[in-house]
């Protein structure tokens, strides 16, 4: 088996699934690039797992970065900030 056509079995050696693989990256995305949507988070996607195996995990990837971003908690707080002037 070559290595480039061995994934996601190299993954799964060293104890990774694609769910923690791509939920752990796109939490560290989110700290370092905020505010990617739609096709720039594609894109970023794309470039940190290039091979076919992974594309299965485009639509997880996107939401663990949603899940992760900072401008959730700022909504939030936003919304708090409302109500307690109101």
């Amino acid at each position: 088996m070559e290595y480039e056509e061995s994934y996601p079995a190299i993954c799964q050696e060293v104890g990774l699934t694609c769910e923690e693989c791509t939920t752990h990256t796109a939490t560290e995305m989110a700290r370092f690039c905020k505010g990617l949507q739609g096709k720039m988070l594609g894109q970023l996607f794309v470039q940190l797992y290039p091979h076919q195996a992974c594309a299965p995990m485009h639509a997880h990837f996107a939401q663990a970065y949603r899940d992760a971003s900072p401008r959730k908690a700022i909504a939030a707080t936003s919304l708090y900030s409302i109500a307690a002037v109101a």
